[in-house]
């Protein structure tokens, strides 16, 4: 079952050359059900925590393992992350403004994955910010509930 849904993942990120050429579709979200409502809802609060500029509640929401890819690098660990792009994240958070456009998740057992495609909106070091970005955040359910364990970020400017 894992091999089966990591399939229909890969499926869903592997984009045609000729994808990008093509108008956006319609704004989806992906409606929350009992077994995914409680993940989605910590990778919201890890996104309020950002905008709020609350590192605490931030680093509280991802295990101590995590690994985080942005940029085209990879923070390995939470203490790691809280010591790099957790401070430019929460400033880049507070000063612009997200919409989720589209939204999947599933679990199985103690794993939830939960993929986010959305439009960034705003201004960050006196520059006009207008991208399209794509989110994955993988979740480990532990006995204080849903804890991120994977984020990876990528984004492009908007057309």
């Amino acid at each position: 079952m894992t091999r089966l849904i990591l399939a229909a993942l890969l499926g869903l990120v592997a984009v045609p050359a000729s994808a990008h050429d093509r108008p956006t579709a319609p704004a989806v979200a992906q409606a929350a059900d009992a077994a995914t409502a409680p993940a989605i809802a910590v990778v919201d609060a890890f996104h309020a925590a950002l905008r709020s500029g609350d590192a605490d509640a931030v680093l509280a929401l991802l295990t101590e393992d995590v690994v985080v890819l942005e940029t085209g690098g990879a923070e390995r660990s939470r203490e790691e992350y809280a010591g790099h792009h957790l401070p430019a994240d929460m400033t880049f958070a507070a000063a612009t403004t997200d919409e989720v456009t589209r939204r999947a998740a599933w679990v199985e057992g103690e794993i939830a994955w939960v993929l986010t495609e959305g439009r960034t909106t705003g201004t960050f070091n006196d520059r006009p910010i207008n991208s399209l970005g794509a989110e994955t955040m993988i979740l480990h359910r532990t006995a204080d509930g849903w804890r991120i364990r994977h984020i990876h970020w990528s984004s492009r400017n908007a057309r």
